[in-house]
C-alpha cells in the first residue's frame, strides 16, 4: 500500500500542488503524523493483596501527563500484567524473591481509554500471569474500550484507522504465548505481511535484560537470569528492513538509547511508565520518557520530543522538571550510538543531521 501511495503522491499530489502554491509549505504540514509511545504500564495489582492498589482507586494515577498522552494521532504503551477482577490460574515461580503476578482490575483499562491510548502490546512476561482466563479477561475488557493490541499467538497483530490513515501494530517478547523476538525469520514474514496492509508499521519489543547495570546495548543477544531475552539491536534494525516504520522498546525498566536505521526511529526502552507499588523505582527504575514521534507519511522520521517523568513514592507519572531521562537519553546516544546522525536538546527535542 506505501508504495502506490508513495507513486500517487510523486507523480500526481505533488505536480498538482505546485501549481497551486508557491511553497510546500502545506503539502509539508499535511503530510506529518504523530504518534506517541510510552513504556510499562501496571496502574496497580489486587494480588497478592488489595494493598498494592493505589489510592482513589488509580484513577488520578494518569492525570499529571493527560494532555501530553491526547496530544498525538496516536498512542501506545506496554500493558504489564492482566486486566481481571479475581481468579484466573496465577502463573507458578522457581524463585518467588524474583517473580510477581500482576491482576489490575478491568475497570483499570477505562483510565487507559480516558487518556488517550489507541493501542498497548500484550507481548510480555506478565500477560500470561493468570493464564487464558487473565488473557481473555484482558483482551475482552480492551476489545469494548476500543484500545487495539498485539503481540499474541492468537492476535500477534492489530490494525485500525485513523483520520484515512491505517496503521498497524505488532508485538514480539521472548515469553510463551507471545510472537517471539528471537525467530527473526518469522518475525519479518509478519511485518512484510503487516506492511502490505496498512500505511504505517509501529512494530514493539520486549526484550534485552532488566535493570540499571544492563542500560546499555549490548548490540548481541542478552541473557537474564538465563532466559534468552534477545538481540534487540539486531531485532530493531530487521524489523526495519522488512517493513518497520517505528520500532518501541521496553522490557529492561530502565531507559535505554534512541538509534536511527533506514530513516526509521528505534527507541530500545522507555523504561516505568505508570507501575505502582511492585516495581523498583530508585535511580534510574524511575524516570521514563514520553516519546512523540514525528513522521511523514511514509514512515520515514521528521523529529521526536521527548517529556521526562519521574514516578516518585510508590508510583504514578508526573512531569520531572529536572529533565533527567533526556540527560539520561543524551548520555546513552553518545555512548552506544555515536554513528547515529541524531542529536538530543536539552529540552527534550530529537533532530537529525546529515553530517557527522
Amino acid at each position: 500500500m506505501k508504495q502506490f501511495q508513495h507513486l500517487l503522491y510523486n507523480y500526481f499530489l505533488i505536480p498538482a500542488l505546485a501549481c497551486l502554491f508557491s511553497t510546500h509549505t502545506f503539502a509539508q504540514s499535511s503530510d506529518t503524523l504523530t504518534i506517541i509511545g510510552v513504556g510499562d504500564i501496571m496502574i496497580g495489582t489486587n494480588f497478592p493483596s488489595p494493598i498494592y492498589l493505589p489510592p482513589q482507586d488509580g484513577a488520578a494515577m494518569l492525570e499529571p501527563v493527560k494532555e501530553i498522552l491526547q496530544d498525538a494521532d496516536v498512542t501506545f504503551g506496554n500493558l504489564e500484567g492482566t486486566l481481571l477482577d479475581s481468579g484466573g490460574k496465577v502463573k507458578s515461580c522457581k524463585d518467588t524473591t524474583i517473580c510477581y503476578a500482576f491482576r489490575s482490575p478491568t475497570r483499570y483499562g477505562k483510565y487507559l481509554q480516558d487518556v488517550g491510548f489507541d493501542m498497548v502490546s500484550l507481548a510480555n512476561n506478565h500477560s500470561g500471569d493468570f493464564g487464558p482466563e487473565g488473557r481473555m479477561s484482558t483482551m475482552k475488557t480492551l476489545d469494548s474500550l476500543q484500545i487495539k493490541y498485539a503481540g499474541l499467538l492468537t492476535t500477534p497483530v492489530t490494525t485500525f484507522v485513523k483520520d484515512s490513515i491505517t496503521y498497524g501494530l505488532a508485538a514480539f517478547a521472548p515469553n510463551e504465548g507471545t510472537c517471539d523476538i528471537r525467530n527473526i525469520p518469522e518475525a519479518q514474514r509478519i511485518i512484510r505481511e503487516l506492511d502490505q496492509m496498512v500505511d504505517i508499521v509501529i512494530v514493539s519489543f520486549h526484550g534485552g535484560a532488566e535493570g540499571s547495570r544492563f542500560q546499555h546495548v549490548t548490540r548481541k543477544k542478552e541473557i537474564f537470569y538465563e532466559e534468552d531475552r534477545g538481540n534487540v539491536y539486531e531485532f530493531a534494525h530487521k524489523m526495519i528492513d522488512a517493513g518497520a516504520d517505528i520500532i518501541f522498546g521496553h522490557g529492561p525498566h530502565v531507559t535505554r538509547s534512541v538509534d536511527y536505521y533506514k530513516n526509521r526511529f528505534i527507541i530500545y526502552s522507555m523504561g516505568n511508565f505508570c507501575t505502582y507499588a511492585r516495581f523498583n523505582l530508585k535511580g534510574e527504575n524511575g524516570l521514563a520518557p514520553i516519546v512523540k514521534v514525528y513522521i511523514n507519511k511514509e514512515g520515514e522520521f521528521l523529529k521526536a520530543e521527548i517529556t521526562a517523568t519521574k514516578q516518585v513514592g510508590e508510583g504514578g507519572p508526573q512531569v520531572d522538571p529536572e529533565n533527567k531521562v533526556i540527560q539520561t537519553l543524551q548520555r546513552l546516544l553518545a555512548s552506544d550510538f555515536p554513528e547515529a546522525p541524531l542529536k538530543i536538546s536539552n529540552e527534550g527535542t530529537i533532530t537529525k543531521y546529515t553530517h557527522k
